[in-house]
């Protein structure tokens, strides 16, 4: 028996992001997390959100699954404007829209309960019939079926997260917002999970949004966000093709992100290897834009190492 696909309600993208900002106070004293990020997720898309501690993604997720409020710009989700939702709405958005796994297997499932029941659990909430049958789908497509009756202190920490995935997608969210779902499983069972998260995604038509530190999550995805101080700064995207020997062969390519104002952030390893600082100098050449080291600080520091 399948899951039958989602059916979706609303038209364009299901994540969009525009301007977002986001300042928290604490001790009178400003942070801003969020400094003008842009987004966009379509449709069916597993995506990952890198970035290290304190670039802004758990921010944006907390922003994204309803959980918290933007300071300024706009956002929305599987069609809902996350700036003009009333108390009362976010609740029906995040029991209905959205599905959240959080890093920590122990906040995604309630222990005294089996793993079927755990899955039931959100549909109970929302008064969603036929319940068994859905769980017993829903475990079947991640993989743990047959530990339906196991409670979640008899299941290795892969098998939980696999519970938790199918607990997030029990009540056929559009979106569904992963915290670091690999933080706490070895890099064997971290392939398993992100495989079959991809997988379920792919067969329910569900988007998904992994957020996380570890770049080893981007060999799972076809499309890698990077952020960089509040910012999205860097896409990888990848792709299947067939070279000319018959072999299929995945190519990654690079792409920066240009704001609507023409700024972007260059990748940190092409500043550092290139020696670009201070300012560069910008050719406008045939079909493209050439961003070359200024001549004048190399020739300086080529004085400076010579004086030495």
């Amino acid at each position: 028996m399948t899951t039958p696909p989602i059916s979706r309600d609303h038209q364009g993208p299901d994540i969009w992001c525009e301007d977002l900002v986001r300042i928290h106070t604490t001790e009178g004293v400003e942070v801003q997390a969020l400094q003008g990020l842009n987004l966009t997720v379509d449709p069916g898309e597993v995506v990952a959100v890198i970035g290290a501690s304190g670039s802004g993604k758990s921010t944006l997720l907390n922003i994204l699954s309803g959980l918290d409020r933007p300071t300024g710009g706009r956002a929305r989700v599987a069609g809902h404007d996350l700036t003009a939702m009333g108390t009362r709405q976010r609740i029906d958005f995040r029991r209905h829209s959205v599905g959240f796994v959080f890093q920590q297997t122990s906040r995604n499932l309630l222990p005294f309960l089996t793993a079927a029941e755990n899955v039931m659990m959100p549909m109970v909430i929302a008064g969603r019939a036929e319940r068994r049958a859905r769980a017993g789908q829903l475990l079947e497509l991640l993989g743990v079926a047959d530990h339906s009756h196991r409670r979640p202190t008899q299941l290795s920490g892969g098998q939980q997260q696999r519970v938790a995935i199918a607990t997030a997608l029990a009540n056929s969210p559009d979106v569904l917002l992963a915290d670091e779902p690999t933080g706490e499983l070895d890099e064997v069972n971290s392939a398993e999970v992100l495989e079959l998260m991809r997988s379920a995604a792919t067969d329910l038509g569900t988007t998904v949004l992994i957020v996380t530190h570890d770049p080893m999550v981007s060999d799972h995805v076809a499309r890698t966000v990077q952020i960089r101080d509040g910012r999205t700064s860097t896409e990888v995207l990848r792709r299947t093709e067939l070279g000319p020997d018959g072999v299929e062969r995945e190519v990654a390519e690079e792409y920066t992100v240009i704001d609507r104002n023409g700024r972007l952030q260059l990748p940190p390893a092409h500043v550092q290897d290139l020696g670009l600082h201070d300012r560069v100098r910008i050719t406008r050449e045939p079909g493209h834009v050439g961003v070359w080291p200024n001549g004048s600080v190399a020739r300086r520091a080529a004085v400076e190492e010579g004086d030495a």
